[in-house]
């Protein structure tokens, strides 16, 4: 995923951050869907009376248009975008001259996978650092499901919620989570960027492969695989320390929720996290790669 030296840094930002916005907003309704497995408890053994409210991806995103409405399942796009423009400009932006610096400006041959991890981890960290406040945002308003009769909702909207944090958390409270979402945030762009970029040139040594729209599909789905089989531990604990505030600390949340309902509940949400990560992938990486062809 090497850019052209002619391609400035504020063209590729311009390039990834329209890339990431145009497929979050395509695979905004399997985010929620996730989020509402993540956050969903599991029903204790014995108990008859209580059933899991959301079954699966599907039976997911049924339940939430049926009780709540079609557009509730791109509740959060707001944050979302917001999101996208920040970490994923920059997180995309940075790639090509951190792994540039990494190697020096003198190196030739080709750049290694460790190299491409340690550029991705790097940049993924300094991006959600700056983008932490939209993720809190977007899903604190994609956590909230069908309200009782009379009950208000906690925020208007995107604004209201980033006011009614600060107001009554504190500024601090903006970054709530952060410890995982970096953590989170940095393996799952290595996962991405570096198996992308590593992807796709094992793809293009193939005799009869050449750099088109195949290929970026092959290497955009190869790279929401290993972010999801990577990342979802993680992405489990970070959803649930957002969504719910009953938990101290990060280890805290990973102890009490390993220990209440096992090492699956980590994986929870696997199968809507790969479909959205997946096809977010191969949306994000196709129209950046046409985009940036428009600058080269």
């Amino acid at each position: 995923m090497a850019d052209p030296p002619e391609i400035s840094f504020a063209a590729i930002f311009a390039c990834s951050a329209f890339a990431a916005c145009f497929a979050e907003f395509c695979t905004i309704p399997l985010d929620t869907a996730k989020v509402r497995l993540q956050l969903q408890k599991r029903v204790p053994l014995g108990d008859s009376e209580s059933t899991p409210k959301y079954k699966g991806l599907l039976g997911t995103i049924a339940t939430i248009a049926k009780e709540e409405g079609l557009f509730a399942l791109w509740k959060g796009i707001v944050p979302g975008l917001h999101r996208q423009c920040l970490y994923g400009g920059l997180r995309i932006g940075l790639y090509g001259p951190v792994k540039a610096f990494l190697v020096g400006s003198s190196y030739t041959a080709d750049v290694s996978l460790f190299t491409k991890i340690l550029a991705a981890l790097l940049t993924g960290a300094v991006a959600i650092a700056v983008a932490n406040p939209t993720d809190l945002v977007k899903i604190r308003l994609q956590a909230e499901g069908k309200l009782a009769v009379g009950a208000l909702s906690r925020y208007s909207g995107a604004l209201d919620a980033y006011r009614a944090i600060v107001k009554q958390e504190g500024v601090a409270a903006l970054w709530t989570g952060l410890g995982p979402n970096i953590a989170r945030n940095a393996i799952i762009n290595a996962a991405e960027l570096a198996s992308y970029d590593h992807i796709k040139e094992t793809i293009l040594a193939i005799p009869g492969f050449t750099d088109n729209i195949l290929t970026h599909i092959l290497a955009g789905l190869g790279a929401g695989f290993f972010a999801v089989c990577i990342g979802s531990p993680i992405d489990v604990v970070k959803s649930r320390m957002m969504g719910d505030s009953v938990y101290k600390s990060t280890i805290d949340c990973f102890f009490r929720t390993l220990k209440s309902e096992g090492i699956f509940a980590f994986y929870k949400g696997f199968f809507p996290n790969f479909g959205r990560l997946g096809s977010w992938n191969v949306i994000m990486f196709l129209i950046l790669e046409q985009v940036k062809r428009l600058f080269s």
